[in-house]
């Protein structure tokens, strides 16, 4: 371990690139034991139950809230020390985002917990404990990832970055066990609609780990069960959000930053009103889509043949809009002349390994889906709305992850030095008027006289008042800058090109919008 500033390093032969090295490697065997007891679950195998797989994930969490709570302390009895912080990690609507899918996760535990109590008869002990642990360890989380998502860690270093990795993978067998899970679900409800569209010849075996015994309260019961594959998918959300938080941090600990101004812009909901009504007109229409598919699917083959063509049709004409709109921002990108920020940063980073790593999973699917319609025997005719539908998902993919990665490298607009100029002296002489004289003011250098005559340098040229000098000089003087401001035409080409920026920005924050509300759709 290592020590902060002034005291002995224990350990310090060390170099942290090995005890980076050594704890991804822990993180990694610890993930791997969690993978095999999982599948071993999955597959029935002899002397694995799922209280195995449960004491595993019980004992990792418990862990892991000791670390939690030692880190906290620390961080307690060193609050009035001056820490780096990575601006760029732990964004504001991560946390809230994060937040969020921990609540509905505290109910799909209470859910859990309810389930056990009404079939406590005939499981295992550490089914009540689970859901119990994982509801403390969600809370405690959320709270230690809002206080210290932005850490950059420069004492214990070792003995951190082990911490740290062990929540990351602990987090991940957590979201692979729910991934699991509602899978198993999903197939066997996959299997019962194969029945229903007549694929008969199919050996249809449900794979479920349902409990041998009565419920107690018939009613509860069925809420229960049913609730709680509705609400995985937001604990798999949470799960993997707060890994991905967890390994920024994990990837800051003894970073050197610099100490810079960071120039962080507002979000403002001001001039996106087109993308957000095609946005929700999208999204209401797929509202509808779905529910109109939940009721028709399973009823009868031709209900749900009707019901997989209006689905595929309405997903085509949606991917279709999608591709559009991210080749239109890309396009003004390419028209744009601004270079990318291609410093280091691990949040930044995250982002664009985590949108091209999640996208293979939709082209594996994809590419899977083109297969089998191309080698199948029978083609029904919904299945061949299925192959535009594929190949729309690997291309929106594919320029979607393209103008997000662009998005997040491009260097912030810097102020002209005249505008700055100006701003630092108008402060330094108390006067907040003259903030906001016009562009044609700014650009030729000229704060108007009647609000307070603010000296200013523009372009190696010094504008002050001359005391000494007579009328007849300030009347050239003045006439002169007149003259300069009518007959020069730089000032509309400094229109034009604030107008053409500003034009491009709103269209940019227009598709952003759109694409947003459609990834929810989709």
């Amino acid at each position: 371990m290592e020590k902060g500033a002034g005291y002995p390093s224990v350990g310090g032969s060390y170099p942290q690139k090995n005890a980076e090295i050594l704890s991804s490697q822990y993180g990694i065997n610890l993930f791997l034991a969690g993978l095999l007891l999982t599948f071993a679950w999955a597959v029935h195998a002899v002397g694995i139950s799922k209280s195995h797989l449960l004491s595993y994930l019980i004992t990792l969490m418990l862990i892991q809230l000791l670390w939690m709570l030692w880190y906290r302390c620390r961080s307690c009895t060193q609050r009035r020390l001056i820490r780096d912080k990575d601006t760029h990690a732990g964004a504001r609507w991560l946390k809230c985002g994060i937040t969020l899918f921990a609540v509905i996760t505290l109910i799909l535990d209470s859910f859990k917990i309810g389930y056990y109590i009404d079939f406590s008869n005939c499981l295992s002990p550490t089914e009540g404990i689970f859901p119990v642990t994982h509801a403390v360890h969600t809370i405690l989380q959320v709270y230690f990832l809002w206080c210290h998502a932005k850490d950059i860690i420069q004492s214990f270093k070792t003995l951190e970055r082990f911490g740290v990795i062990h929540s990351v993978f602990t987090n991940l067998l957590l979201w692979t066990n729910g991934v699991l899970t509602e899978s198993k679900h999903q197939l066997n409800e996959h299997k019962e609609r194969l029945i229903t569209l007549g694929f008969g010849n199919i050996t249809i075996v449900l794979d479920d780990h349902a409990p041998q015994c009565n419920c107690t309260t018939t009613t509860l019961c069925s809420i229960f069960s049913q609730g709680i594959y509705y609400l995985y998918p937001f604990n798999i959300e949470y799960h993997i959000l707060a890994s991905t938080m967890l390994y920024v941090l994990w990837k800051n600990i003894g970073r050197k930053v610099e100490h810079h101004q960071q120039h962080k812009t507002p979000f403002k909901f001001h001039g996106i009103t087109v993308g957000m009504i095609f946005g929700l007109i999208v999204l209401t229409s797929t509202i509808a889509i779905v529910v109109v598919y939940l009721i028709q699917i399973g009823r009868s083959k031709i209900k749900s043949e009707l019901a997989l063509t209006m689905f595929y049709l309405h997903a085509i004409f949606v991917l279709a809009l999608m591709c559009t709109a991210g080749i239109v921002a890309l396009l003004i990108y390419r028209l744009e002349d601004r270079s990318l920020d291609n410093s280091k940063n691990p949040a930044r980073k995250l982002d664009a390994e985590l949108l091209v790593g999640t996208a293979a999973g939709s082209w594996l699917l994809s590419w899977g889906s083109i297969l089998a319609i191309i080698c199948a025997q029978a083609h029904p005719k919904y299945t061949w709305y299925n192959l535009p539908y594929s190949v729309l998902v690997i291309i929106e993919k594919y320029i979607q992850n393209l103008f997000i990665i662009e998005s997040i490298h491009r260097e912030q607009e810097k102020l002209n030095d005249n505008i700055k100029t100006l701003r630092i002296v108008t402060i330094s002489r108390g006067n907040t008027l003259s903030l906001t004289p016009s562009y044609t003011e700014i650009y030729n250098g000229r704060a108007a006289p009647d609000r307070g005559e603010v000296p200013c340098l523009f372009k190696g040229s010094i504008c002050q008042r001359e005391n000494d000098g007579g009328d007849s000089g300030a009347k050239e003087e003045t006439s002169q800058e007149n003259s300069s401001v009518m007959d020069s035409p730089s000032d509309f080409s400094f229109y034009s090109r604030n107008s053409v920026t500003n034009n491009k920005r709103r269209i940019l924050k227009n598709i952003a919008a759109f694409l947003f509300l459609c990834n929810l759709s989709v």
